[in-house]
């Protein structure tokens, strides 16, 4: 294992004031977190509001399952992604979650997920011809937005006549750059009908995005069916098994356009992170070839090939941990409670600060290190230690198509490329609603023809 890290944030040491809280989370959310974060398990405060920061496995077990009813997602989350993604699966709570999320549960089962391998392999196909014409080096994080975006717009909207690829590409990124900032306002808790001026800018890229995808359910909901549906034709037929509903044009564009704004965003970053860690660690990269190349023989991984390539998954489980995508969450306590022996009180804000958890020197062995045998047996690490998708009755829908289009692309790019780190180039990791890394992934990358990979 090499003894140097891979780039980290920079944690706080001193306390931080109203002023430069906001100041700090507006270039960078994780700079919020305090240094200590990595080494106790719950830190309390009040930066005008009362908070608490919990990174033990037990806390988060009662918040994200035991007592989750209490913890709802914070008014701050919601004001950031409602413009986007309405009230759909991600951010709805209460009775109209539980029934989106029981309607929406089949759509992911194992089945349909394997069944939308061959669009993960096609994309890893497109991605190595697009690689391949790279001029010696490359924005990796660029090329793994491409192809994950293809991914979920294939398996949402393919063959969709009103569904504008490179449109709804760029309302999205519009989005994501503009209105997941944190505000002052957001910081001294005042109350969501107060308007935060820069999320009131993106109204009408979205509004006409919203307007494209409602069109496209319609045209679908008129069409005939195909005989290998994809994620838009499942929720259409879709209901809830208890009450039979089924969701609505509206409910159905909400729903759609989060599993596009998430689907993509975080595949792509573990993708990109990933492929700068083997760059990061050579013997890493070359073990993850090895395997890949053992089990393709020169042909592109499909679904089938994933649970025979586990050094890879145990790659993407570590980037997942050093680097996860939804790196700080927030709830809002609706009554009180205890945690850690610690008084919560009614409208306390529970941050759970998932990067600080996957570095809590409490729960890991060389915390910042990139080490992939930590995932050698899974069953080893506390099931709320390692927490990339969050638990609960809200863990990620999506967890395993992500896992699967992650393990696909990653082992097929492997098995066909060989990456190196480009000196002064490191990626800076930034959170604004997803851990992003800064400046790019720019990496040299080698063609590994056929001779070479026989020998």
């Amino acid at each position: 294992m090499k003894t140097d890290l891979p780039v980290r944030v920079p944690l706080h040491k001193p306390p931080l004031g109203i002023l430069e809280s906001v100041r700090t989370g507006r270039r960078n959310v994780l700079e919020l977190i305090p240094d200590i974060a990595t080494q106790v398990p719950i830190l309390s405060g009040r930066t005008v509001k009362r908070w608490h920061m919990v990174m033990d496995p037990g806390a988060l077990k009662r918040i994200l399952k035991d007592n989750v009813d209490n913890y709802p997602k914070s008014v701050v989350t919601k004001l950031m992604l409602n413009p986007a993604i309405g009230d759909s699966l991600f951010i709805a709570e209460g009775a109209h979650w539980r029934w989106q999320r029981r309607a929406a549960a089949p759509v992911f089962s194992h089945r349909n997920v394997t069944a939308l391998g061959a669009v993960m392999s096609a994309a890893a196909d497109r991605a190595t011809d697009r690689i391949a014409a790279l001029p010696e080096q490359g924005d990796l994080y660029q090329e793994m937005v491409t192809a994950t975006f293809e991914v979920i717009s294939d398996v949402t909207f393919s063959g969709s006549k009103t569904f504008d690829r490179d449109a709804t590409h760029k309302a999205i990124e519009t989005y994501m750059a503009g209105v997941a900032k944190v505000s002052f306002l957001d910081i001294i808790g005042a109350p969501p009908w107060i308007p935060r001026p820069g999320r009131m800018f993106t109204r009408n890229v979205m509004g006409r995005m919203k307007a494209m995808a409602d069109q496209t359910i319609d045209a679908r909901r008129a069409a005939p069916k195909k005989d290998a549906p994809d994620l838009l034709d499942l929720l259409l037929t879709g209901e809830d098994p208890e009450t039979k509903r089924q969701m609505t044009t509206e409910e159905l564009r909400d729903n759609l356009l989060a599993f596009i704004v998430a689907g993509h965003e975080t595949t792509a970053l573990a993708l990109a992170w990933a492929l700068y860690l083997c760059a990061f660690d050579p013997a890493v990269q070359d073990k993850v070839r090895v395997e890949a190349e053992t089990l393709l023989q020169g042909r592109t991984t499909t679904a089938a090939d994933v649970p025979n390539l586990p050094y890879t998954r145990q790659v993407i489980d570590e980037t997942l941990r050093l680097y996860p995508p939804a790196a700080f969450l927030s709830r809002t306590a609706l009554g009180p409670d205890e945690l850690c022996g610690r008084e919560v009180r009614k409208g306390d804000t529970v941050i759970l600060p998932i990067y600080a958890l996957h570095r809590n020197a409490l729960l890991w062995d060389n915390p910042d290190a990139f080490d992939p045998d930590r995932f050698a047996d899974p069953k080893a690490i506390d099931r709320y230690a390692n927490l990339p998708f969050g638990d609960g009755p809200r863990i990620c829908i999506g967890a395993s198509f992500a896992v699967q289009e992650s393990v696909i692309i990653l082992a097929t790019l492997l098995s066909r490329f060989r990456f190196s780190l480009i000196d002064g180039r490191a990626p800076k990791p930034v959170m604004i609603l997803t851990l992003r890394p800064e400046g790019g992934v720019w990496l040299k990358v080698e063609p590994i023809g056929k001779q070479a990979l026989a020998a």
